[in-house]
């Protein structure tokens, strides 16, 4: 099932973003070290809400929670992403795409590509690495430069993407400092330089071959339901096509039609070991909200239809309400909910119906 949908803008509300600590310029590398999502002052005139990405890779340690819980800001929203990752020969290695960047700029989420400057050895691995810390000094010059730019994040990201080829080549050369420095072999370079080759050097390049590998990553999701997902509906590929034309590729975890001209598009999040999925994941699933709250013009095989939007939160264990600790955030779950017009289902329940009862 293929869905096609636009969107002009974003107008979305949270209420589940966490408290954030507070930190000046000068702290910046503790702040990195202590929390993922945190408020950076640079002067009176000037705070951003920095996120930050452990791995390009849009799967790993809940990047998008991190994001979300910088959206209730109201200045300058700032995620730091590395161009790559190498975890050693032993480990993955994960490269930057164009939808990555899309996505930040639609959610006018300001992107700082960065790299990889130090880290430590792994000692259960004899080929991998571990606490990998970026290069700060260049990060704050970026911050500090962006205090001053005037235009919005899309720009913004386009002109991070000009430097794509050189921040690759600065990546190169640190994790070559540290496999001599650590005695560890990392990947071979020469997929990154045929990555540089291919999608680096030209901006248009580098877009499409990351649509490409975006749109292989779509089918083969689109055809695979992972073990911890409990889903009834099908998955469907949803291409979306943003006000400046350009295109990005996401899954669907469910889409559900119900004739004559209504689709429910939902995501699942679900947890094995806990009546509700942690909060990682509840805000995982919620950047997904804000784009499918945010469509128009949903189409399915040239037909339109009405979109409705549900989180489905599922687990193994039987939803007993009295025993989910934290009562608050079903109520403010379902305050977002109410207020940006979508659907929460805890296993087969309403979440209105949950907080009315209670």
């Amino acid at each position: 099932m293929n869905l096609f949908a636009e969107i002009e803008g974003i107008n979305y509300t949270p209420f589940l973003c966490r408290q954030l600590n507070e930190y000046c310029l000068s702290d910046l590398q503790r702040a990195f070290e202590k929390d993922g999502t945190f408020i950076l002052t640079l002067n009176k005139n000037n705070k951003f809400a920095i996120s930050w990405w452990v791995s390009p890779k849009r799967t790993r340690s809940y990047p998008y929670a991190r994001v979300y819980d910088s959206l209730f800001f109201q200045g300058k929203r700032v995620t730091v992403i590395p161009v790559l990752k190498d975890e050693g020969k032993d480990g993955d290695r994960d490269f930057l795409q164009w939808d990555t960047i899309s996505l930040m700029s639609l959610l006018g989420v300001y992107v700082v590509i960065a790299f990889y400057k130090d880290t430590y050895k792994n000692p259960r691995f004899k080929n991998k690495i571990t606490n990998q810390r970026f290069d700060f000094k260049y990060l704050k010059t970026e911050i500090e430069r962006l205090s001053f730019y005037q235009s919005d994040a899309f720009h913004w990201n386009m002109e991070q993407i000009k430097k794509i080829s050189e921040l690759t080549e600065n990546a190169l050369q640190c994790y070559e400092k540290i496999s001599k420095k650590l005695k560890v072999q990392l990947h071979s370079d020469e997929e990154v330089n045929k990555r540089i080759n291919e999608i680096l050097n030209e901006k248009n390049s580098f877009l499409n071959f990351s649509r490409n590998l975006a749109k292989c990553a779509q089918i083969r999701q689109t055809h695979t339901v992972q073990p911890k997902e409990k889903l009834s509906g099908k998955k469907a590929s949803l291409t979306i096509k943003n006000y400046l034309g350009g295109c990005y590729f996401f899954t669907s975890d469910e889409v559900i039609i119900k004739e004559p001209d209504t689709a429910f598009l939902i995501e699942s999040r679900h947890s094995k070991n806990s009546i509700l999925p942690s909060m990682n994941d509840i805000e995982d699933g919620l950047i997904k909200m804000i784009l499918y709250t945010n469509l128009k013009n949903l189409r399915i095989n040239d037909k339109e239809y009405r979109n409705i939007s549900m989180l489905k939160l599922t687990s193994e264990k039987s939803l007993e309400i009295d025993k989910i600790k934290n009562q608050n955030l079903l109520n403010s779950l379902y305050e977002e909910a109410k207020k940006n017009n979508f659907f929460v289902r805890l296993n087969d329940r309403d979440l209105k119906e949950i907080v009315n009862i209670e």
